[in-house]
């Protein structure tokens, strides 16, 4: 089976800085899971002991402490910090732009729109930055604008970093035809835009797509959605083992992607069992 990569796949700038901190800070422990890779943070674990908090209460005094990449809310950084403990902050500079945007333009007196999954520790993270939590509204779909009633005549909004642009621009559009002022922060990650570009652009010549990623991994996903939209027969796996030979039956060019947390060495296993399949 020939197998071709896509021209942009993989580690992002954010998650190849979170894995350097967290090798670099053997024996510590992450605040959530590091990054959306089981694979990926078990590495991490058996090579360099580092481990993964899921609440606050989990801190001991003297513990070295890494925040995600997807960040985590404000409140919950606040009290980490009045711990006795060494913090170690791995947010993606990407993530803490919309952050910052949301706490400045609330503060300024703008309603606050996120477009992003309500239920993704990065969109409760930006969420957790506005002045006030009730004119903080979270969409996913143009269509959830429609219930939506801003407190103020002027609106701020800025996109989870994963996200699909072209969804994004629908929910911009629909915004400026009702409001009167609203201004718009294109938060959405270049190595987004990039990977989703080259996602698009193969999936149109190739038999049968792979996309290799986290599950709740929402840059993946989106990568999946894409392929799918030119190549029916596109797969989301996590890594090798979950190749299914009867995919490639009578199939000739088979196009890889991965999504920002995935690491090199899953994509080559991948590719390394596609080729051997007769």
């Amino acid at each position: 089976m020939k197998v071709k990569l896509a021209s942009n796949y993989g580690f992002c700038f954010g998650v190849k800085r979170a894995i350097k901190i967290a090798e670099d800070y053997k024996n510590s422990s992450t605040m959530g899971p590091l990054i959306h890779n089981q694979d990926e943070i078990n590495r991490l674990k058996n090579d360099f002991n580092v481990g993964l908090y899921s609440n606050l209460s989990d801190v001991k005094d003297n513990d070295t402490v890494i925040i995600r990449t997807h960040g985590i809310p404000k409140n919950d950084l606040k009290n980490l910090r009045a711990q006795n403990a060494k913090i170690i902050n791995a947010t993606c500079p990407f993530v803490t732009t919309p952050q910052q945007i949301v706490k400045k333009m609330s503060v300024e007196g703008y309603s606050i729109l996120i477009f992003g999954d309500s239920d993704h520790p990065e969109v409760k993270g930006v969420q957790s930055y506005a002045e006030f939590q009730d004119d903080v509204h979270i969409v996913l779909e143009p269509s959830d604008l429609e219930n939506i009633i801003f407190k103020k005549n002027k609106i701020a909004t800025v996109a989870q970093t994963t996200k699909k642009k072209e969804k994004y621009l629908e929910i911009v559009n629909y915004l400026i035809l009702k409001n009167k002022e609203v201004r718009v922060f294109n938060t959405i990650c270049d190595a987004t835009f990039e990977n989703q570009d080259a996602a698009r652009e193969l999936s149109k010549e190739v038999d049968i797509m792979i996309v290799i990623g986290g599950k709740n991994s929402s840059n993946t996903k989106q990568l999946h959605s894409i392929c799918l939209e030119n190549c029916k027969d596109s797969y989301l796996i996590e890594n090798e083992n979950e190749l299914n030979n009867s995919w490639f039956i009578n199939k000739k060019l088979c196009g890889v992607t991965a999504g920002a947390s995935t690491p090199d060495w899953i994509i080559q296993q991948v590719i390394d069992k596609i080729e051997s399949n007769e």
